[in-house]
Order: C-alpha cells, then sequence, then structure tokens
C-alpha cells in the first residue's frame, strides 16, 4: 500500500513552475538561458504599495488577521468592484486569500462533491483542471480553436453543459492564448448561462487592466446583471500591480458561498499575510497612474514577439487583445527533424528541444490542453524578447 494518497495520482506538478524551475537549472549550470515561461511583470512593484507594506511592518500590523481578510482591504475590494465593474458588493460577500489559486481551490473544494462537473473552456490556465480534480470534481473541457481565435463558442458551450454541470469557469482576457472576449462575445455565453440555472460562474479577471487596442474588458454579472447571484467574481494583485510574491487575490459572490470558501481557508492557511493585505489597500485605493504606460509597454513588447514570431514559417502567431502571453501554433513545423536528429512529434517535443539547442525556456501547449503549441510570456526586457525571438527563428530554420 502507498503511503500517499491515491488524489495525489489525479494530478501533475505545474508544467509552468516545472519549465521555470528547468531553466533556473540550466543557468545555475552556466548554460546561457532566456526565460520566457514565467507569468510574471519584469517591473517593480510600485513604490507607494512597497511603502505601505513597510509602513504596516513598522506600524507593528504583523499579528494574526481575520481569516479572509482585513476589513479595510475588503472596503477597497468593494469600491474597486463598484469602480471598475459596475458591481456592487458588501464586504461580508467578500473573500481576501493567498493569491488568486487559492481563491479558486476554495471555491473548488467548498462545492464540488464527486459526479460534479466543471466546463473549462481550452486552451485553459493550466492550474484548473487539477484543483477541479482535487476537489473531487470532473473537469470538462471544451476546445476553442485557432479558428476562433481561442475564444469559446456560445454552441460549444452549451454542447458542453449537463445536469451535473456545477461551474462554468471563465477567464477573459486568457492565460494562455491572451485572447479577450468583447462585450458582444460574453453576452452570447451568457445567454446560453440564463438558460441553465443550476450552473454557477466562476471568472478569473486576473488579467482585467492588461487590454491593449482599445480592447474594453467587461466581465459576466456586469455583462448579465441576473448571473450576478451565481457568479463568483476572482481577481487580485499580482499582475496588474506586479505584486506576484505578496500573494493576494480575491473574490466577491453571494454570502452562503463565501462563508463557506471562509470555512475552508480557516483549516488550511488561515489568513492571507498581514503586511501584504496592507500593501493591496494601498495598491487598490491608491493612484492608478502608471497602469496605462505599463500597458503602453506590454503592447510594444507584444508587438515586437508577434512581428517576430510570425515570419517564421510553419508558425502562425495571433495577436492577442491582453494579458502578457502569446499562443503561436507551430502545426507547420510538425513532422521536421532538428539537426540533432530529434523529430518534432508536438509541442512537448519542440519546447524541450528549443530549450536544450538554443537555450529558450517555452511552456508546451499541452499544458494548457490545445496543442500544437507553445506560450511565450512577453513580461520581460525588450531585448530579451528580442534575442529570444531571434534564437527561435534560428531554430525553426534549422529544420529539415
Amino acid at each position: 500500500m502507498s503511503f500517499l494518497s491515491a488524489t495525489l495520482s489525479r494530478v501533475k506538478p505545474s508544467p509552468t513552475i516545472a519549465v521555470s524551475n528547468k531553466a533556473q537549472e540550466l543557468k545555475a549550470a552556466g548554460r546561457d538561458v532566456i526565460g520566457l515561461g514565467a507569468g510574471e511583470p519584469d517591473f517593480d512593484t510600485p513604490e507607494n504599495i512597497k511603502a505601505a507594506g513597510m509602513r504596516a511592518i513598522q506600524d507593528g500590523k504583523t499579528k494574526y488577521t481575520a481569516v479572509d481578510g482585513i476589513a479595510e482591504l475588503k472596503q477597497a475590494i468593494c469600491a474597486k468592484f463598484l469602480r471598475d465593474n459596475g458591481l456592487s458588493y458588501s464586504p461580508e460577500q467578500v473573500s481576501v486569500g493567498t493569491g488568486g489559486k487559492q481563491i479558486l481551490y476554495n471555491a473548488l473544494m467548498a462545492t464540488l462533491d464527486p459526479g460534479d462537473e466543471v466546463v473549462i473552456p481550452a486552451p485553459y490556465w493550466v492550474s484548473y483542471p487539477d484543483m477541479v480534480l482535487l476537489a473531487g470534481g470532473t473537469p470538462v473541457i471544451a476546445e476553442a480553436s485557432l479558428e476562433s481565435d481561442f475564444k469559446l463558442t456560445p454552441e460549444q458551450l452549451e454542447a458542453a453543459i449537463t445536469p451535473k454541470t456545477k461551474w462554468f469557469i471563465f477567464n477573459s482576457p486568457s492565460n494562455p492564448t491572451g485572447a479577450g472576449y468583447s462585450r458582444d462575445e460574453l453576452g452570447a455565453l451568457t445567454d446560453v448561462l440564463m438558460r441553465h440555472p443550476h450552473v454557477w460562474v466562476m471568472t478569473d479577471d486576473m488579467y482585467e487592466h492588461l487590454a491593449y487596442d482599445g480592447f474594453e474588458f467587461c466581465t459576466p454579472a456586469e455583462v448579465e446583471p441576473r448571473l450576478y447571484e451565481r457568479t463568483l467574481t476572482c481577481n487580485g494583485v499580482s499582475k496588474a500591480y506586479a505584486m506576484t510574491g505578496w500573494r493576494i487575490g480575491y473574490a466577491a459572490g453571494p454570502a452562503p458561498l463565501i462563508a463557506a470558501m471562509r470555512k475552508i481557508q480557516s483549516q488550511s492557511t488561515s489568513n492571507p499575510c498581514s503586511v501584504s493585505q496592507w500593501a493591496a489597500v494601498e495598491a487598490l485605493n491608491g493612484p492608478q497612474d502608471f497602469l496605462a504606460p505599463n500597458n503602453e509597454t506590454f503592447k510594444r513588447r507584444r508587438d515586437l514577439v508577434v512581428s517576430m514570431l510570425s515570419e517564421i514559417d510553419g508558425i502562425t502567431c495571433p495577436t492577442p487583445e491582453g494579458a502578457f502571453y502569446v499562443y503561436p501554433s507551430i502545426a507547420g513545423l510538425i513532422g521536421k527533424t532538428t539537426p540533432s536528429g530529434v523529430v518534432i512529434e508536438n509541442d512537448e517535443t519542440f519546447a524541450t528541444a528549443l530549450l536544450e539547442d538554443v537555450g529558450v525556456a517555452v511552456v508546451f501547449g499541452a499544458a494548457f490542453g490545445l496543442s500544437p503549441n507553445f506560450r511565450v510570456s512577453y513580461a520581460t526586457a525588450d531585448e530579451a524578447l528580442k534575442e529570444a525571438c531571434t534564437r527561435i527563428q534560428t531554430f525553426c530554420a534549422s529544420l529539415t
């Protein structure tokens, strides 16, 4: 009998973390590696937010807090939802966790029973299906395609819903594709959800403020107010505020669901870091003027990467609406061979050969549920991106 739980066999380690770790190991061994795997802005946390964290330390705000967030942060979150999304929540409808991942996990743990299904559009963030499995549910993958700009159609959503469906997970702008749903596109999906009142909606709005070319972000309960009572609207400060290491995520939804999530958190981690909570108050309440110039930088990097990858025969690279990822297709490279004799059988062999041959770390598409693709994070310096894309061009040109 194995000492380890059978539950562990249902999940796998995060591929994005594995790629980042592998890149770090090669760098430590002296290899020249450019890592494009991590979904983490290279900007520093804004000074006013860092100062708020330091003040919290100096003022002795380093004790336990309420399990799912201090009152000041919950008020700031309520103000943010009203200001940015037109959604009115009270503090008892808000939960704060140790990053967005814990918020999603708490909700799934609090609601899923064996046999419950969760509809997840692919490409998806790598953790969604595994969190569903850990919580005892069944992921139902609905594949979008390059032809639909990696966006789920209403017909695909309708086909994926069954009487066992409990949640629909929605992420826009998307990790890994950067695809963003317009208000009309999202409205077509919410029309489907209105026909299935047993299905709840879990949004992952982490990339809300990272949008380009006039794309206007919207979230399901904003587009269809009748979904308000069965929507958990999730967000966090990690991406837009360059606060990945501070580990603060949050969500708002019906009070009974929030209370159930609080119970889960009370018996797992208890409160998020007190210092990080005070920094997040400043992030949400303080100046937002750095968002626009940061977005201009990301847009420039996006255009650079899309342009350089689109020059490669065999690669198709759509231009995303938001986030800081591109998700190119390598359909035209499948079956080709590297100079060392490795056959590119799929996107995983492509990513492995790319790392070993030219020192560029990307995440293979199968990790996100849709192949043959790979994900590039362009949240890194322009010169590193230029060099990485040049190496990818060189690598692909060497295939025969």
